[in-house]
């Protein structure tokens, strides 16, 4: 029977129904230790699974991330001790695009200001005329599995769907139109929403220069990786109104006591992408059956 270690929070059904394939051993104090005779690691979004991580895990077979992207995974360094890598990135889909549109939403409607002006005895109506998002164009960056769920979403609410996503990519489908060139892609989008893994060409794409080439009182909304927008530059073009609003669920470093904070005009939510009853309900079904099926290999 395998040893499976599971290193980060987990529902208990799902945490029971991992039971089911081997002796769990849940959020251990000294991982790296445990990991010694361990025969599988399943990690969500806090452990980052790096080479010194798994340098001792002599038995180690199976390394599974709990969620769409494996930037948390030295890839590499599994693959060079041949540890299979898998992950479930089916089973967020709906939930995160859910969340960026909400994201949206409250941003042009400026629902946030509004609670918390209210709580704070203020009644101020006419300072909150918002904006609504039928009729904007949406930029989407990655035209993923998230992006085309979120331009679905957003085309029944009347957007405009535009897409920059380098090729490989699924042809139009009737949704999006791709905007090949990244600079007129910038400058046609009135919200612009990020759904790409952190590679090379994608890490602090959100930047001065670029953000310079969107159109005054752009919104952008990011749900993605905290790495692809540089915080500081976002700042500075929050605070001199070329963006709008911004609204972010991932960031550089998490837990975030960055100085965003102190923007009325961004909305901030804690990774709470796939934080949804069901999407952890399909992202445990996903795992047991991907663990299945990578154990039956080995």
């Amino acid at each position: 029977m395998p040893t499976i270690v599971i290193a980060d929070e987990m529902e208990k059904e799902v945490v029971a129904e991992i039971g089911k394939l081997g002796k769990v051993v849940f959020k251990p104090k000294d991982l790296k230790k445990e990991l010694v005779d361990a025969d599988v690691l399943i990690v969500r979004s806090a452990t980052k699974v790096t080479k010194d991580l798994i340098e001792g895990a002599g038995s180690l077979r199976v390394v599974a991330r709990a969620g769409v992207g494996l930037d948390n995974v030295d890839q590499a360094a599994c693959k060079e001790k041949r540890i299979t890598v898998i992950n479930t990135p089916g089973a967020s889909t709906n939930a995160v695009s859910e969340l960026a549109l909400a994201l949206m939403m409250a941003m042009l409607r400026n629902v946030q200001k509004a609670h918390h002006q209210m709580k704070g005895g203020k009644w101020e109506k006419k300072a909150l005329t918002g904006r609504e998002i039928a009729g904007k164009t949406l930029g989407i960056v990655g035209y993923g599995r998230i992006g085309a769920s979120l331009a679905k979403k957003a085309s029944a609410l009347g957007m405009k769907i535009i897409s920059y996503s380098p090729p490989p990519r699924p042809p139009e489908d009737g949704i999006v139109k791709y905007v090949d060139d990244l600079d007129a892609f910038f400058a046609q989008a009135d919200i612009i929403s990020l759904h790409v893994p952190v590679l090379d060409s994608t890490k602090n794409m959100i930047n001065a220069a670029n953000i310079a080439k969107m159109k005054d009182g752009v919104y952008i909304v990011n749900t993605s990786r905290g790495e692809i927008v540089d915080e500081d530059a976002l700042y500075e073009a929050v605070k001199s109104g070329k963006v709008a609003g911004a609204a972010l669920d991932v960031y550089k470093s998490e837990p975030y006591n960055g100085r965003l904070l102190e923007l009325e005009n961004v909305c901030f939510t804690p990774h709470l992408g796939a934080s949804t009853k069901e999407a952890q309900g399909r992202i445990g079904a996903e795992l047991v059956a991907a663990l299945k099926s990578a154990l039956a290999k080995k």
